[in-house]
């Protein structure tokens, strides 16, 4: 499956023509995600792997964890319900590994959804990058159907950064409901552990930052319409 997702990206970046990736032509977006999704994945890698071969490295990220795990543990929080999903019959150093991997993976996320919101408002994404084209960076919006384009954009922002936001909550609770019809002692087993708790933190962080991202491009079509209309009216007054 790497194999298959590298050479897709790679045939989609060297083409000319867009085909369904987004953004790939306005960085550091797309950058931004694979940075966190190797990161979380290398982390709850060393994070599952040290109570067999602890080392100096997988013990710093198990004391991040654990202070994380710790501190976002709090009533309804996302991690409290990643504990909570795990069956009964979990044992305590089990529960403590989720409770430690949700918590670091949910403060990645975090951080990955801030940086991209520095680089919105510091960087003056995407525009510090040059002109911004619509048909090569969102390949799968059609802007001459569906309405005003900057509506239809702020809604899909906002649907995308409120399903990131609910998602994290919404995935343990389907995965509890779910113990009639499959073995939950499944998420215990490392691969299961680390790729289950990617899929959940850096999902909704995705999702967020496509959000956040479709809304700065409705506000630039926005500016840009005032000051083309601003440059209309001075023309007629002249």
């Amino acid at each position: 499956m790497a194999l298959l997702a590298g050479l897709l990206t790679f045939a989609e970046y060297f083409s000319s023509f867009p085909s369904f990736v987004e953004f790939r032509e306005a960085p550091p977006l797309n950058r931004m995600r694979f940075a966190a999704c190797f990161v979380m994945v290398g982390c709850l890698s060393l994070l599952v792997r040290h109570p067999v071969d602890p080392t100096s490295l997988s013990s710093l990220v198990l004391g991040f964890g654990q202070y994380l795990g710790a501190g976002l543990e709090f009533s309804y929080s996302p991690v409290q319900l990643a504990v909570l999903m795990m069956p009964d019959s979990t044992s305590v150093s089990d529960l403590h590994m989720v409770r430690n991997a949700a918590g670091l993976t949910y403060a990645l996320g975090a951080v990955a959804m801030l940086c991209f919101g520095l680089a919105i408002r510091i960087g003056h994404w995407p525009v510090g990058n040059g002109a911004f084209n619509v048909w090569i960076n969102l390949p799968l919006f059609d802007p001459t159907t569906g309405g005003d384009v900057v509506t239809r954009l702020q809604r899909d922002g906002r649907v995308n950064i409120i399903l990131g936001i609910l998602l994290p909550f919404a995935i343990p609770a389907v995965i509890k409901l779910s113990s009639g019809f499959m073995d939950l002692t499944l998420l215990t087993s490392p691969q299961v552990l680390i790729w289950g708790l990617l899929g959940w933190a850096f999902v909704p962080a995705s999702l967020v930052m496509r959000g956040m991202a479709m809304l700065r491009i409705a506000e630039l079509i926005a500016e840009k319409r005032k000051a083309a209309y601003a440059s209309a009216q001075a023309l007629q007054a002249a």
